[in-house]
C-alpha cells in the first residue's frame, strides 16, 4: 500500500469518527432540549398549581368577610375558575404513579360547590349558617394545603430538586429518597380527612370513588400483558419491555409498558383487569406526507374496528404538519356521546397509528348505568336560543358534561360568523346555552 493511499485511508477514517462525533452531539443536544423542555413544563405546573392554592385560600378568607349578593356570586365563580385551573395544573405533573386523587376530589368538590352557590339567586336564597360553616372549613383545610405546597416549593427552589427524577422513580417503582414525593404523599394523606362535604348533606354531590371502578375480563398478569403489547406492535423478542404497575390507591389499576427500538419510542397503557388498551403514543421521525387527512381518518378507522371499538362516528378531523389526529365518539340512537371520545393520532408519511387516547371510551362503556335522554324542545326552539349572528348549517343531538359534570342531551348546533366555524351546545330540556366553541382549524405549515 503507498504512502498516499495510507494518508487517504486515515482522512477518510478521520472524518468518520468526526462526523460520528457530531452526530452523537446533536443527537445529545436533541435529547437533552426535550428533557429540559419537559422539566420546565413541570415547574411551570406546580408553581403555578401553588400560587393557585394560595389564590383558592384567599378568595374563601374573602367570601367569609363579605355581606353584600352581588359580590358574592363573582367571588364564587372566580373560586370555581381557580380550582379547575389547579385540576388543571395538577394533571400536567408526572404523577400517574402516585395516587393523589383524594386532593383532587377535594380541589373538585370545592368547584363543585362554589359554582352551584354562584349560580343561584343569592338575594333570594343567601348562604346560610351551615353553608358559611363549610367555608370556614375549607379555609383551613385550603390553608393547610397552601402550607404544604408552598414547604414542597421551598426545597425544590433552595436544593434544585427535579420532576424528571420524579417521573423516573415512579416509573421504574424503585422510589428513593425523594422529598418532592414525600411531600406530595403528605399532602395526599391530609387530604383523606377532608370530609366536610362528606358530612354535611345536601351542599354538594362527592364523585364515586375511582378505585371501585370495575372492568369486564380477568385480571392479567405482567406476563400476559407483555405479550399482547409484543403481538399489538409486532415487536421481536429481543426488543426489551420496561413494565410497571400502578400502586395501591390508583384511581384504575393498570401496567405501564415503554420499549425503545433502532427506529422509535414506544409507550402504553394497560388496564390490569381486562387488559384493555387505553392509550399509547410511537415517537418516530417522520418523512414527508404520502396520504391525506381523509385516508388518514380510514386507518383510524380500521385500528377502532380491530380493537373491538364499535359504533363510533369522526367529529373532528384536523392536520398538524405531518400527524393527522382525528376524534371519534360513541354513537347510539342517532345520540353522539361526547364523554365516550377516543382520540387517534395517524402519521401522513406511511398512515401508521402513532398516538390512541381511549381512556374515557372505556371507562364509560364499561361503568355507565343506563341513561335514558329525551329531548324537550325540537330543533327549531334550540335555534332560537342561539346568537342569531350565527350562519346554522347542521344540528344533531349529543350528550355532554356539563360544568357541574353531570351527563345532559344537548342540540350540538354548528354554524359560523365571518367564516369562522363555531359549535353550540343548546340543552335540550331547559334550552340553556351549556357551551360554546370554534372549531380548530388545520395548523398552518411555517418554512
Amino acid at each position: 500500500m503507498s504512502g498516499a493511499l495510507r494518508w487517504i485511508i486515515y482522512v477518510v477514517l478521520l472524518i468518520g469518527v468526526i462526523g460520528a462525533v457530531i452526530w452523537g452531539y446533536q443527537e445529545q443536544q436533541e435529547k437533552n432540549a426535550v428533557l429540559i423542555k419537559a422539566e420546565n413544563n413541570y415547574q411551570r405546573a406546580f408553581h403555578d398549581l401553588s400560587y393557585r392554592v394560595d389564590l383558592l385560600n384567599e378568595k374563601i378568607d374573602t367570601v367569609l368577610a363579605m355581606n353584600t349578593p352581588d359580590r358574592l356570586s363573582p367571588q364564587m365563580t372566580d373560586i370555581w375558575k381557580i380550582t379547575s385551573e389547579a385540576q388543571a395544573d395538577v394533571a400536567q405533573l408526572p404523577l400517574t404513579l402516585l395516587p393523589f386523587n383524594k386532593t383532587e376530589e377535594f380541589l373538585s368538590n370545592i368547584g363543585d360547590f362554589a359554582y352551584e352557590v354562584a349560580i343561584r339567586g343569592l338575594d333570594d336564597d343567601p348562604l346560610d349558617d351551615e353553608e358559611m360553616e363549610v367555608l370556614r372549613e375549607l379555609s383551613e383545610q385550603s390553608d393547610e394545603v397552601r402550607s404544604d405546597l408552598r414547604s414542597v416549593q421551598h426545597q425544590v427552589l433552595n436544593d434544585g430538586l427535579r420532576w424528571m427524577d420524579v417521573e423516573v422513580e415512579l416509573a421504574t417503582n424503585e422510589p428513593r429518597d425523594n422529598s418532592i414525593i414525600d411531600g406530595m404523599q403528605t399532602i395526599e394523606k391530609n387530604a383523606e380527612s377532608y370530609d366536610v362535604f362528606n358530612e354535611t348533606a345536601g351542599l354538594t354531590v362527592t364523585p364515586d370513588e375511582q378505585d371501585e371502578i370495575q372492568l369486564e375480563g380477568e385480571d392479567h398478569t405482567e406476563e400476559e400483558v407483555s405479550q399482547k403489547i409484543r403481538e399489538f406492535f409486532e415487536l421481536d423478542d429481543n426488543v426489551e419491555l420496561t413494565i410497571t404497575e400502578t400502586g395501591e390507591g390508583a384511581d384504575l389499576p393498570m401496567f405501564n409498558v415503554s420499549f425503545d427500538t433502532e427506529e422509535l419510542h414506544g409507550y402504553a397503557e394497560v388496564t390490569k383487569q381486562g387488559g384493555h388498551v387505553l392509550s399509547y403514543l410511537l415517537s418516530r421521525d417522520l418523512e414527508e406526507n404520502e396520504i391525506g387527512l381523509h385516508e388518514g381518518m380510514n386507518q383510524a378507522q380500521e385500528l377502532l374496528d380491530d380493537l373491538d371499538f364499535d359504533d363510533l362516528d369522526v367529529v373532528e378531523s384536523i392536520q398538524y404538519d405531518k400527524v393527522g389526529v382525528y376524534e371519534f365518539v360513541h354513537k347510539e340512537d342517532d345520540i353522539l356521546y361526547y364523554p365516550d371520545g377516543i382520540q387517534v393520532k395517524v402519521a401522513l408519511d406511511t398512515g401508521e397509528i402513532i398516538g390512541l387516547t381511549a381512556r374515557d371510551y372505556v371507562l364509560n362503556q364499561e361503568t355507565r348505568t343506563d341513561l335514558d335522554f329525551e329531548a324537550s324542545l325540537t330543533p327549531e326552539e334550540a335555534k332560537e336560543e342561539v346568537n342569531p349572528n350565527l350562519e346554522i348549517y347542521e344540528e344533531r343531538l349529543t350528550v355532554i358534561e356539563n360544568d357541574l359534570g353531570e351527563e345532559v342531551l344537548t342540540y350540538e348546533i354548528i354554524g359560523t360568523i365571518d367564516s369562522t366555524t363555531y359549535r353550540v351546545f343548546i340543552n335540550a330540556d331547559t334550552g340553556f346555552e351549556e357551551r360554546v366553541e370554534r372549531l380548530k382549524q388545520s395548523e398552518e405549515v411555517y418554512s
